[in-house]
Formats: structure tokens, sequence, C-alpha cells
């Protein structure tokens, strides 16, 4: 049964996720701290604001915390901002110049749904007018 676990343990799979996984820990606080401390000043240089925490309204004596959702929100999209500009983009446009120096073509979109549902009916329509 020890052997077993072992097995399962060292298989290459599960140390890559573990690995994945500190390394996902590792760049949560590169990305935390880049938008703590960086973008958002940067937001409340502009709108004057840092927390919006304390924004609410009452209705029936029922508090309304609008401003911590707005913080949650602000915070979600810068997030998704400096994964896009500082992560997503850069290896992108690495990605095309190595493809570009290999003599690649450059890679196109996926086909959608409905375009890969055409072709699969083209093809079948014309797989039934070949038959004798």
């Amino acid at each position: 049964m020890l052997q077993g676990f072992k097995k399962f343990i060292l298989r290459g799979n599960v140390l890559d996720l573990a690995v994945a996984f500190v390394m996902g820990a590792a760049f949560t606080a590169v990305v935390t701290s880049l938008v703590e401390d960086l973008l958002t000043p940067l937001v409340a240089a502009v709108f004057g604001k840092q927390d919006f925490s304390a924004l609410t309204f009452t209705v029936n004596h029922s508090v309304f915390r609008y401003g911590a959702f707005i913080n949650a929100l602000l915070s979600f999209v810068l997030i998704a901002a400096a994964l896009y500009f500082f992560v997503v983009a850069p290896l992108n446009a690495l990605d095309e110049r190595k493809r570009r120096k290999a003599g690649l073509p450059p890679q196109e979109d996926p086909l959608t749904e409905v375009e890969l549902l055409t072709q699969m009916r083209d093809l079948m329509a014309a797989g039934r007018d070949d038959r004798p």
C-alpha cells in the first residue's frame, strides 16, 4: 500500500500540480502588491479616493454597503488588467515573435462553434453526394 502511495506522489502530474500551486501562491503576492501599491494609489490620484468602503445607503434601517462592492469590483478589474498587460500580452508577443523566427504562419483564432458545425455539415453532405 505504501508503494502505491509513493508511486502516486512521485508521478509527474502531481509534482507539476504542486509546483504550479506554489508558484501561483507566490505570483498572487506579486500581483496583489502591484495592484495595492501601484495601481490603487493611481486610481486614488485620479478620483481622489482610494477606499470606497465607507459608501453606504440605508433603506428601512437596512444598510447597503455598496462601497465594499465598488472596492471588490475595482480590485478585480485592476488585477485582470495587471495580469493581461504584464503577463498575457507580453507572452503572446513573445510567442508570436518565436513563430515568425521559426517561419511559421501567424496563429489564427480558433473556429467558433457555428463555423465548426457548418464545416461538419458540409463534409457530411459532400460524403452523401459521393455515395453510389
